[in-house]
């Protein structure tokens, strides 16, 4: 049974923008904090953005002023809005709950972004 689903990665070029979404069970997820995270080639996984149930978000300092992490619980939807997109925020980026959270689900498929120089 899939309990996460990510979705709107692409190829982008540098500067330019793309939107990832993130639809969750709302009776596995829901009262828990959500984030973003993404894994490089031969990098490690690494937690790029986080927001928690009231929406108050934190960011990896170099994300910081380009990305924006929101969240819709009506719609058990999290957001990623990616702006001046450099060719280090390649990576395949994945959805989970978030800091804090008592229930860490297991990784789905991901969404690849690809950004050339």
């Amino acid at each position: 049974q899939v309990q996460l689903v990510e979705s709107g990665g692409g190829l982008v070029q540098a500067g330019g923008s793309l939107r990832l979404s993130c639809t969750y069970s709302r009776s596995v997820f829901s009262g828990n904090a959500m984030g973003w995270y993404r894994q490089a080639s031969e990098k490690q996984r690494e937690l790029v953005a986080s927001i928690t149930v009231g929406g108050s978000p934190n960011y990896v300092e170099s994300v910081k002023g380009r990305f924006t992490i929101s969240r819709d619980n009506a719609k058990n939807t999290v957001y990623l809005q990616m702006n001046s997109l450099k060719p280090e925020d390649t990576a395949v980026y994945y959805c989970n709950t978030g800091p804090g959270a008592k229930y860490f689900g297991s990784w789905g498929q991901g969404t690849q972004v690809t950004v050339s120089s």
